[in-house]
């Protein structure tokens, strides 16, 4: 019942809280500034004065491992980024991780205080790889503080992510939920396109309860993510991926309170895959068409394991995504993107979004630019024939086009490309030096067999 006043930057708001102690106030308005300042709360005869606030653009990053994934974890393998961590100094760039188990109800706070901390050398080991070098190019490029909360966790599907009323939008996503709300973890792993829960972390709503929910009223400018490795793991069913990743995006967006809010999420890259990788690739590709996001294609990008340490590339390439669609600027930002297939005779031509600059084969040498190859053609290439059966066949560029033909399909009906588990040296980029994102151009062609328990 007491008054409790807000001072900033020059403003003061002023509310009354409520019988249970809970209270808010919105400020008007404020240009980015890296400049420290102190924000005071007042109450009766009670202050607190919370120091080095700045005002700048705050994003998400959320997934798994490959987004929890360290700096001081890549740079064992990885040497350059020891540099990066030498020349970390960057006050404007924080960092705050949320770490809190699963709740089977939405939490109204955190259970533990959460932290920000400012990006310098003995800070920025801890931090997300992928949402470090995000960051690291959004503040090179625009010169205003970068907030970073990252809420990832190692080894979980996507569906303890997905807010519990996106559960409704699909049958998949409404019987899992249903499972879940059972705790039938069994019936969850058997059901068609289900998931192997091994714990009440993984199942669904689960994670977002806990580590979202209690701070969907904090504004932020989008999203990152990258995951998708457990939901296409052994004995995993990858299918109606693309219907989670829809869940996912809209259910943040309504619990965020922005319809429009971007979410810029990786696709697999090609090293540690397994029978179901190539599956859960076109299903992101799939989910891709929604308002507002945008696919980073890592297939091109060196490393071994289900943990490339290359996560430089992946950083810089999700950046240009908000860079250009939410920044405004004048960048290239995404590699060839299937758009049609055009059947002429006994070949396909294939056409492309984001292919104005034209097409090129490149070659790719750890965390260099790709570099043109000439005279050589595009790898990784199938065609159909009238059975949906798929044979290997050979590609050449003509311009913004890819022409595909094979002497053994004489009537093809669809072509498909870097369709594999491990495709090595996918070579199909854009002239702006972007990779070409496996495809299907009839995603009802392929066919899955999960291999689910008995």
């Amino acid at each position: 019942g007491q008054d409790v006043t807000v001072e900033f930057r020059g403003q003061s708001a002023k509310t009354t809280a409520v019988e249970a102690g809970a209270w808010s106030v919105t400020l008007k308005p404020l240009k980015t500034s890296s400049q420290s300042n102190a924000l005071r709360v007042r109450s009766g005869s009670r202050a607190i004065e919370i120091l080095n606030v700045v005002g700048g653009d705050v994003w998400h990053a959320c997934g798994l491992s490959n987004m929890a994934m360290t700096v001081v974890a890549r740079a064992r393998e990885l040497d350059p980024i020891n540099s990066d961590v030498a020349a970390a100094e960057i006050p404007a760039i924080r960092f705050c991780r949320i770490n809190e188990t699963e709740s089977a109800r939405p939490l109204d706070d955190l259970r533990t205080r959460a932290k920000w901390t400012s990006c310098s050398p003995s800070t920025v080991a801890g931090y997300s790889g992928v949402a470090f070098y995000f960051a690291r190019r959004l503040h090179a490029e625009l010169d205003v503080p970068l907030g970073i909360i990252d809420s990832s966790r190692g080894g979980t599907p996507i569906e303890p992510f997905i807010p519990r009323e996106a559960f409704r939008s699909h049958p998949t996503l409404r019987r899992e939920l249903e499972l879940g709300d059972r705790g039938n973890l069994d019936g969850i792993w058997k059901l068609p396109g289900g998931v192997r829960a091994r714990d009440a972390n993984w199942l669904p709503g689960r994670l977002f309860h806990s580590r979202l929910a209690p701070i969907t009223r904090f504004p932020v400018r989008g999203a990152i993510w990258y995951q998708g490795e457990s939901n296409c793991g052994a004995a995993e069913d990858p299918r109606d991926y693309e219907h989670k990743m829809r869940a996912l995006i809209s259910g943040w967006r309504r619990a965020l309170g922005n319809e429009a809010m971007p979410v810029y999420f990786v696709q697999l890259p090609g090293s540690g895959a397994g029978e179901g990788w190539p599956y859960l690739r076109e299903q992101q590709r799939l989910a891709a068409d929604l308002p507002h996001t945008g696919l980073v294609v890592t297939v091109d990008i060196d490393g071994e394991g289900i943990h490339p340490p290359n996560k430089i590339d992946v950083g810089r390439r999700l950046a240009l995504w908000a860079l250009a669609r939410d920044y405004g600027k004048q960048v290239a930002f995404s590699g060839p993107m299937f758009a049609r297939q055009e059947v002429q005779g006994n070949k396909i031509v294939v056409h492309f979004k984001h292919a104005d600059s034209g097409l090129m084969v490149a070659g790719k040498d750890g965390l260099a630019a790709p570099q043109e190859v000439s005279g050589a053609h595009p790898a990784h290439w199938e065609l159909a024939d009238k059975k949906g059966a798929w044979f290997t066949a050979e590609a050449t560029i003509d311009g913004k086009t890819v022409v595909v033909t094979s002497d053994t399909v004489r009537e093809p009906v669809a072509v498909r490309y870097a369709y594999g588990v491990t495709p090595e040296d996918c070579n199909l980029y854009n002239r702006d030096g972007l990779p070409a994102s496996p495809f299907c151009a009839q995603p009802e062609l392929l066919r899955y067999d999960p291999g689910l328990p008995e």
